[in-house]
This record gives C-alpha cells, sequence and structure tokens, in this order.
C-alpha cells in the first residue's frame, strides 16, 4: 500500500439502481458480486425447471445484505441459469426479494437474450444486467440487446488470440476485420459497461489483476474480474486448506483485484459472502486511506473506511 494507484484518464462512474460502479481507488467502496443458482448449487433440485428452495435462497441474500450494510460494500447478484424456464425463475425470485441490481448470466446467448426479455418486459431493466457481451458475439445477439433496450452490460475481454494482460485491451478495441467488445456495445446501444478482465485458471488471476489497471489507465471504465472462475475449481485447494484456509485464499484473490483498482469482484459463490466481505471492506478502507494524501476521497458517507473503527 506504499504506492497509491491514481489512474489519469477521466474515470467513468455508472450508477446501476443506486449501485454505484467505478471512479478512482478510494471514491466508492468495490461492489462485490455473489453467485446463485450457479451449476452444482445445492439449494437448486432441478436446474433445467427452475425448481429451488426458496428459503435457503432467501437466507443467503439476507446474509449478502447484511454483510453489506456491515461493511459498507454494495452488492449485485449473479443469476446463473441454464434454462429460459429456470433463469425467468430465478430473475423473478431475486426481483421479489431484494432491491439489488442482478446479472443475467446464461452459458447461451439464447437463453441471456430470452431472459433479458423477461427482465425487461416486467419492469426490471435498470436493475438487470446482460452477462456478457464476448468475443463470440454475433450480428444477432447485438441486434436483440439493442431492440431490447439493455442499460448495462458486461464485457468479458477473453482474448483466445491473446492471453496477456494487452490481449484484453485488444479484444476490447478490435482487429481487423473483427470488431471490438466497445463497437458490440456502442452497436447495441448499452450505456453502461463493465469490463470483467476474465480469470481461467488460478495462475491467469494475476494476468486478469493486472488487466484491470490497464483497462482502467487506458479507457477510464469500470473493470473488475471473477477470481473464483478459478478457484471454486481449485481441487488442491479445496482439499489442502479445507475448511478455513480456502475461504481465506478465495477472500485473498479477491483483495488482489482491489489493489489494482477493481471496482467490483466476482467472488464466487454467495455462501463466501461471510468471508469475502469483511476482508474487501479492510481492504477498501487502506486503500481508502491513503488516497486521501493525494487528494482522493471517499464520496459515499457509508464507505468501509468509516465502518472498520
Amino acid at each position: 500500500m506504499a504506492k497509491i494507484i491514481k489512474f489519469e484518464s477521466k474515470q467513468k462512474v455508472f450508477d446501476i439502481s443506486g449501485v454505484k460502479v467505478g471512479g478512482q481507488p478510494g471514491e466508492y467502496p468495490t461492489v462485490l458480486i455473489g453467485s446463485i443458482f450457479y451449476d452444482g448449487h445445492k439449494i437448486v433440485s432441478d436446474a433445467n425447471k427452475g425448481e429451488f428452495d426458496r428459503v435457503k435462497a432467501e437466507g443467503l441474500i439476507k446474509m449478502q445484505e447484511e454483510l453489506s450494510d456491515k461493511t459498507g460494500n454494495p452488492f449485485i447478484l449473479d443469476v446463473v441459469g441454464s434454462t429460459v424456464e429456470a433463469l425467468q425463475k430465478y430473475v423473478k425470485f431475486i426481483s421479489e426479494t431484494t432491491e439489488a441490481p442482478f446479472l443475467v448470466d446464461a452459458p447461451s446467448a439464447t437463453v441471456r437474450i430470452l431472459a433479458m426479455k423477461y427482465a425487461v418486459e416486467v419492469g426490471l431493466n435498470a436493475r438487470a444486467i446482460y452477462n456478457s457481451i464476448d468475443n463470440t458475439i454475433k450480428q444477432e445477439e447485438i441486434k436483440a440487446i439493442k431492440e431490447l433496450g439493455v442499460k448495462t452490460a458486461v464485457l468479458l475481454a477473453y482474448n483466445p488470440r491473446n492471453l496477456w494482460p494487452e490481449g484484453r485491451l485488444e479484444i476490447l478495441k478490435g482487429y481487423t476485420n473483427q470488431i471490438g467488445l466497445l463497437e458490440a456495445a456502442k452497436k447495441a446501444c448499452v450505456k453502461n459497461l463493465l469490463v470483467d478482465t476474465a480469470v481461467l485458471d488460478i495462475p491467469s488471476i494475476g494476468l486478469a489483476v493486472r488487466s484491470i489497471y490497464l483497462v482502467k489507465q487506458e479507457l477510464g471504465l469500470p473493470a473488475g474480474c471473477g477470481p473464483a472462475n478459478a478457484t471454486t475449481t481449485w481441487k488442491k485447494g479445496k482439499k489442502e486448506y479445507a475448511p478455513y484456509g480456502f475461504p481465506v485464499c478465495n477472500a485473498s484473490a479477491c483483495t488482489s483485484a482491489q489493489v489494482m483498482g477493481a471496482n467490483f469482484v466476482l467472488y464466487g459463490p454467495i455462501v463466501q459472502a461471510d468471508a469475502v466481505f469483511p476482508a474487501c471492506a479492510m481492504t477498501d478502507a487502506l486503500i481508502a486511506y491513503n488516497s486521501r494524501r493525494y487528494g482522493i476521497g471517499p464520496k459515499v458517507k457509508n464507505h468501509p473506511l468509516f465502518k472498520i473503527s
């Protein structure tokens, strides 16, 4: 923490249904994104039909809300579904259970589009975040996003041609004869853009974290990553460091993104919230305290800096 990060480019801040994402380190708390109804989530009894234990789901969301209140870190829910029927049910449940924004997350573009269509039709467009626009996007998907009037989307900066941090910028800007993710989002008329710098495995967390710095330094967009994409499949860590060491490792991976300027972190299964929120709040407080020496101060009254003592 000896050297403060202050980005030279103007930093954009987006207000997503009351949750502000972006800015210089120390201005706004890191937004923490926990996943629910993901593949293998034990509260889901039928992933195709979207049947799940409502009581347990409500309990997990309440836990995250309480931790958010305690720490000052806002949250977004990553709502994952493999079918249109399931994802629409999950979105409906989330909208009735919490007022927080949420990611509409599915491996299939068709499922994402139809679930997003449902969210828009029932008046949830301000809270629904399309996840995601990536290197496989086709013109049909761009057209559908535009027609729906999607306000916010995640840009997944995964570049199969160049896995180094510089490659993340390349996929955002585009290649010869291939539009970049920024141009795709522009054509889709999406205004609020969140850049996910794409974690593939444990070693790549370092590359994704460095990419956050590059994205914010050059583009000024809110950026973050999902270390849990790697840690949740880390068999050795779960086996050798359970039950306490693994949550600590997962939380530390999240804080590594923060010290490079991350505005949001996808921390994995929502059950990890009790380890991640305190760790990230402490990191936010340290960053904010140090930033004040360089003319950058918290822009919200409930910043973790004011909550830890």
